[in-house]
């Protein structure tokens, strides 16, 4: 496995392949084929970040130790990506949920401005005709 930084900021390509043992042409093939996207300084010189050596530990974990190549790579790095797009939905919802059911709860409160006040609901008598609330008809 890569070894793990100690340091933040941004790295160039030399250091990057340096750090986890790779050549610098892997890194410019892994960056062609959109499994990385360093940023770039105005003289074109590739900077990478701490995400993207995280990606990059990820992707040679995934190549290395699995035996995966940059195809199925690039696969796993897409339904990675569309799984914590849904994750993040789904946050989403639960917590709209939590706050509506909370904001209902709260109006269906007794003597609460604006309470929900519910109506009983009418007793059908089984000849189809309405019967007393609260009456049991008898068979």
């Amino acid at each position: 496995m890569a070894a793990k930084r100690k340091t933040k900021g941004a790295y160039m390509i030399s250091a990057v392949a340096e750090m986890y043992e790779i050549h610098p042409q892997t890194l410019r093939l892994y960056e062609r084929e959109g499994l990385l996207k360093p940023s770039r300084t105005e003289g074109n010189t590739r900077l990478y970040t701490e995400e993207d050596l995280e990606r990059l530990e990820f992707i040679l974990n995934l190549a290395r130790d699995l035996g995966v190549n940059i195809a199925g790579i690039a696969i796993i790095l897409q339904m990675r990506e569309r799984m914590e797009e849904m994750n993040r939905q789904m946050q989403s919802f639960v917590e709209y949920v939590r706050t509506e059911m909370l904001t209902r709860f709260q109006q269906a409160q007794p003597g609460a401005p604006g309470a929900i006040v519910p109506m009983r609901r009418p007793v059908i008598a089984r000849d189809g005709g309405a019967a007393r609330a609260g009456a049991v008809k008898r068979p």
